[in-house]
C-alpha cells in the first residue's frame, strides 16, 4: 500500500527522569505541542493510536491507557486504539495511524507514544522489560545468550535474573560477541557509536544525557555484560512524543508550508529462522524502499533503534547502508556523524536521548520531521530531503519481535 499520510504537526517532552510527573501530564504536553505545531485543535482529531508498553507493571494502569491520558486533556468520544508492541509500540501506533489515513477512514489522526519507566523499585522496571521476551523461555534464553561468554564475564552470567539490568542487554551482548567473532568488529567501534551519539545528544535540548564522551571514557565505564559497558546500553527513561497525521485533502485545506509525506511505513514481526537468513529488519527495509521507490543512497538522515551500540552497527547493515559486517567501518570513517555522508541518530539516539519504550518510535518521527523541515539548529543534517526511521521491539528467537521501518520525504 503506497502511503498518502502527511505529518502535519509534531511535539514531544524532554526525555528523562520524571518521578513526579504522571503518564497523563507527559502525554498532555506532547499532544499539546503537536496540535500547536500544526494549528489544529483537539476537536479536529478523528481517531488516536496510543503506544505504551509498561504502564500496567510500572503504574498499575492497565487496559484503557490511551483513553485515560487523552481524557485528561478533553479528548474523548473518538476511537482510541491502545497499542502495545514492546519497544516498537510507538512506531506501530504511527504505522497503524498512517494506514487509516491512507485508506481514507480519517482525515486527522493522532499517534502518541508515552512511557514511564523510572520507579523507586528498580526490580519492577527490569521485570517489566523482561516481559518483552517469552517469559516461559526466559531462563533457557539467558543460558543461550551466555553460552559463549568468556570466563572473565562469569560474574555477569546470571544477567537479567539478578534484576540489576534489562535482560535485553544480555541478548545484545551475545549479538555483539557473535558479530565481533564473525566480522572483526572491535570494542573501539562499539564505543565509537556511543561517542558519536553523545555528540549529537549534547546538541539536543530534549535528550536525557547531554555530556560528550570519549572512546576512553566509554571503555572505562562499568561493564554491563561483556563487551557492553554502560554507555553502550540505552538507559531507561520517562517521556512522550506525538504526531498529528492528516490526509492529502486536509493538508491542502490547511495550506501546510513544509509538508512531510509518509512515503512508506512497513511493519513485520520476527520469526524463527537460521542465523544469517533474511530477518525482519532487512525485510521491512527492502519493502519500504520498494514502496517509496527510493533506496539507501537517497537517504539524507536516519534514526535507528540503538538500544545498544551493536544494534546501531547491525542496523546499518540491515538497512543497506553498507555490506554485512561493514557497520563498524562506517563508524571509523565518520560516515554517520553530523557532517558525514549520512548522519544517523542526530537526536542522540536511544543511547543519549533516552528510551521511554512506548514513546521511542514516535520520537524518531518527531526528530526526522524537524530535520526535513530544517528546524534542528546545531544538529541539523544539511540538505536532507529523505529520512528513514528504524524501530524494533522485544525479542523472539534471534531477533526483534516487532520491527517497523518508515520513510519520510520532504
Amino acid at each position: 500500500m503506497r502511503m498518502k499520510a502527511i505529518v502535519a504537526g509534531v511535539g514531544m517532552t524532554r526525555f528523562g527522569k520524571h518521578m513526579e510527573t504522571g503518564l497523563k501530564a507527559l502525554g498532555a504536553e506532547a499532544v499539546a505541542a503537536a496540535l500547536e505545531d500544526c494549528g489544529l485543535k483537539a476537536a479536529d482529531l478523528e481517531a488516536a493510536y496510543v503506544g505504551n508498553a509498561m504502564a500496567g507493571l510500572i503504574t498499575g494502569q492497565e487496559c484503557v491507557r490511551g483513553q485515560v491520558i487523552l481524557r485528561s486533556i478533553g479528548i474523548g468520544r473518538i476511537p482510541v486504539i491502545n497499542v502495545d508492541n514492546a519497544c516498537g509500540s510507538g512506531s506501530t501506533a504511527f504505522q497503524q495511524a498512517c494506514t487509516m489515513v491512507t485508506t481514507g477512514c480519517y482525515d486527522v489522526v493522532l499517534a502518541l507514544g508515552v512511557e514511564k519507566l523510572y520507579h523507586p523499585d528498580k526490580a519492577r522496571t527490569f521485570a517489566a522489560l523482561a516481559g518483552g521476551m517469552d517469559v516461559e523461555e526466559l531462563e533457557s534464553a539467558l543460558a543461550r545468550f551466555h553460552a559463549d561468554a568468556s570466563p572473565s564475564a562469569a560474574a555477569s552470567k546470571d544477567g537479567g535474573t539478578d534484576k540489576k539490568r534489562s535482560v535485553a542487554m544480555d541478548f545484545y551482548a551475545s549479538v555483539a560477541r557473535a558479530h565481533m567473532r564473525q566480522y572483526g568488529t572491535t570494542v573501539e567501534q562499539l564505543a565509537g557509536v556511543s561517542v558519536k551519539n553523545s555528540i549529537h545528544g549534547s546538541l539536543n535540548p530534549r535528550a536525557q544525557f547531554r555530556e560528550v564522551m570519549t572512546v576512553e571514557q566509554v571503555l572505562a565505564a562499568p561493564m554491563i555484560d561483556e563487551p557492553l559497558t554502560r554507555p553502550m546500553c540505552s538507559p531507561i527513561g520517562d517521556g512522550a512524543a506525538a504526531v498529528v497525521l492528516v490526509s492529502e485533502r486536509k493538508a491542502r485545506q490547511l495550506g501546510l508550508e513544509s509538508p512531510v509525506r509518509v512515503a512508506a511505513s512497513v511493519l513485520h514481526s520476527g520469526w524463527d529462522h537460521e542465523a544469517g537468513a533474511l530477518d525482519s529488519s532487512t525485510l521491512c527495509a527492502s519493502e519500504a524502499y520498494e514502496e517509496a521507490s527510493l533506496g539507501p543512497k537517497d537517504l539524507g538522515v536516519v534514526e535507528v533503534h540503538d538500544a545498544s551500540a551493536i544494534a546501531e552497527i547491525i542496523a546499518y547493515e540491515s538497512l543497506g547502508l553498507c555490506q554485512r559486517g561493514g557497520g563498524g567501518k562506517l563508524i571509523d570513517e565518520g560516515t554517520t556523524k553530523l557532517g558525514g555522508r549520512l548522519p544517523v541518530n542526530t537526536s542522540g539516539g536511544l543511547l543519549r536521548k533516552g528510551h521511554p519504550v512506548g514513546a521511542t518510535g514516535v520520537a524518531q518521527i518527531v526528530e526526522l520531521t524537524e530535520q526535513l523541515q530544517g528546524r534542528c539548529g546545531k544538529r541539523q543534517a544539511q540538505g536532507a530531503r529523505v529520512a528513514l526511521a528504524h524501530n524494533g521491539g522485544g525479542v523472539v528467537g534471534r531477533e526483534a519481535a516487532s520491527m517497523c521501518v518508515t520513510i519520510l520525504v520532504r
